[in-house]
């Protein structure tokens, strides 16, 4: 029966993986430093998201050429019903690895109101997310979190009623709407959450789980935001997708009898990565992947010592919360936003991913006890199995892929 479950569970895996290979948003950020005659414009944007563009990361990117005129002519800033031109040609910028940055100057020939209006990737990255930061002539500085759906920002509204609604930045019910959004197509966060429900075998467990994922991706969330804390992002999302193939590999493992090959396959195989790492070969470092063969290898040991593993399933969604919590911090941490500001948008937008994560389970867990209480002796099993070997697919396939840069 595993064995079935697993190779359907894999072929699902197979057929979900390609339209969700990842957690994170295609963003982008750009600065606008405002005087009275324009601006003085900064962006950044990843290597990757250029490289849906076509773009030749070489050619078009590190010298400026094609990928800074695409910008130029994609996010623009107005001054009443005028373009503002660039008065000198894009260049590139020195760039941490994987980001682009390019820089130029913008003039104004007329007065006017100004605003900001990009659709920059939009036509191949409908979802694009393009955080303008504006400083300068006075204004203080704000920031606003530019869509598809609102892809103007008139920062300097006319005068009347709405005006000072129109020219905010993004508001914290604004950050909370992000973390909902982020939540909501974060499927690699979403198949961890269910992964941890999938044997859950009372309400109590599950507000465990909850509570200790909650608080640890808090916590990182928090110190990722404020610059405490800066792990490599990459190493990140590779984490991610080895925290989720192992909780569903867990899941099977205890469902099966708890035999030696899944523990022994786990440990060995990341000890496997571990050594390739050694000769330079992927995006996590050799130690901290030994760290994780050592720790899959005690944590499998220890499940098979109890009876009931609801205490050490909640202690591993903390320590995987920890990693979670850095990835969710990705979309803030870009940012660089001003102490004022970092407040409010670290709270809603936490507060939005918590309200999600909520939701998920929500719907989730009733409908998974719907089917314990009717079947528990023929589909739950089966459900949990199918969707544990599914998950552990997906999770696999997102770690191998981050890890290896294939």
């Amino acid at each position: 029966m595993i064995r079935a479950a697993a190779l359907l569970g894999l072929a699902l895996a197979c057929a979900l993986a390609s339209p969700a290979s990842a957690h994170t948003r295609s963003v982008s950020y750009s600065s606008w430093k405002l005087d009275a005659r324009g601006a003085d414009v900064q962006v950044r944007v990843p290597l990757l998201e250029l490289s849906r563009l076509a773009f030749d990361p070489v050619l078009d990117v590190g010298s400026g050429g094609a990928a800074a005129e695409y910008l130029a002519d994609h996010l623009t800033l107005r001054a009443g019903e005028h373009p503002c031109e660039p008065v000198e040609p894009p260049r590139a910028e020195p760039a941490p690895e994987g980001w682009a940055h390019f820089r130029w100057r913008v003039a104004c020939p007329a007065s006017g109101p100004r605003a900001i209006e990009t659709d920059v990737l939009l036509d191949v990255a409908p979802s694009h997310l393009h955080f303008a930061r504006v400083a300068g002539d006075g204004g203080g500085v704000r920031e606003r979190v530019l869509t598809e759906a609102e892809p103007r920002w008139a920062f300097e509204a006319a005068s009347g009623p709405g005006a000072a609604d129109a020219s905010a930045g993004t508001t914290l019910l604004g950050y909370i709407a992000l973390g909902v959004e982020h939540i909501a197509t974060g499927w690699d966060h979403l198949a961890f959450v269910l992964a941890l429900l999938l044997l859950a075998g009372s309400l109590g467990e599950v507000a465990g789980l909850v509570t200790s994922f909650t608080v640890a991706h808090s916590v990182t969330l928090g110190l990722a935001v404020l610059g405490y804390a800066r792990p490599d992002a990459a190493a990140v999302e590779a984490l991610i997708g080895y925290s989720i193939a192992l909780v569903a590999a867990e899941n099977g493992w205890l469902l099966g009898g708890r035999g030696a090959a899944v523990p022994a396959v786990t440990a060995l195989g990341t000890a496997g990565l571990a050594l390739l790492a050694f000769f330079g070969v992927g995006a996590v470092g050799p130690f901290v992947l030994l760290g994780l063969a050592l720790f899959a290898g005690c944590h499998f040991a220890l499940l098979d010592r109890v009876a009931r593993p609801a205490r050490l399933r909640a202690a591993i969604a903390f320590a995987f919360g920890l990693v979670h919590g850095f990835g969710f911090a990705g979309v803030l941490a870009q940012m660089q936003l001003p102490t004022e500001r970092l407040v409010a948008a670290l709270f809603g937008f936490n507060l939005g991913v918590e309200i999600g994560q909520l939701a998920v389970v929500a719907t989730a867990w009733p409908l998974l006890l719907w089917i314990a209480r009717r079947s528990p002796e023929r589909w739950q099993p089966r459900v949990a199995e199918v969707a544990s070997a599914a998950i552990c697919g997906l999770g696999l396939y997102w770690f191998l892929v981050r890890a290896l840069g294939a």
